[in-house]
């Protein structure tokens, strides 16, 4: 990119100036939208984490991942975007997504754990392990 402070390039145009300016207003909106986006799909997850505490199911779902991952490479090489780039953009979305569900999974044993130590009972549905899992059967989704 060249600008008419940099030594040696000489004056940009008014016209490149101009289509640089509504380019990155479209870049700054398209990144709004995204960050928009982000925050719906993360207020979806954790309503994930709390369903999944309640039942005392595992924070991540290895299985749900690995489909979505895959949805999501064909997505992106329909859109003509890499698909190496996709998958690793959301398997940073998932990690923080298995974060949040084990912090949940980690307040609500707590929270039974108090209720347990003033009734002197255990939880009829499980035991939780320290990493949030439990031991009880079927996975409910990690990824969404």
């Amino acid at each position: 990119m060249t600008t008419s402070n940099t030594p040696g390039t000489g004056d940009v145009d008014q016209a490149v100036r101009e289509e640089l300016a509504r380019l990155r207003e479209s870049i700054d909106n398209i990144d709004a939208a995204v960050v928009h986006m982000l925050a719906e799909r993360f207020k979806a997850t954790q309503q994930v984490g709390h369903l999944k505490a309640r039942h005392q199911l595992p924070p991540a779902d290895p299985a749900r991942e690995a489909r979505q991952i895959a949805r999501l490479r064909t997505l992106a090489e329909n859109a003509r975007l890499d698909p190496a780039f996709a998958e690793k953009f959301l398997n940073f979305i998932i990690a923080e997504v298995i974060r949040h569900h084990e912090r949940i999974a980690d307040d609500a044993g707590q929270d039974t754990a108090d209720t347990t130590d003033a009734d002197d009972t255990a939880h009829p549905t499980g035991t939780a392990h320290a990493t949030g899992t439990a031991d009880t059967a079927g996975t409910a989704p990690a990824a969404g």
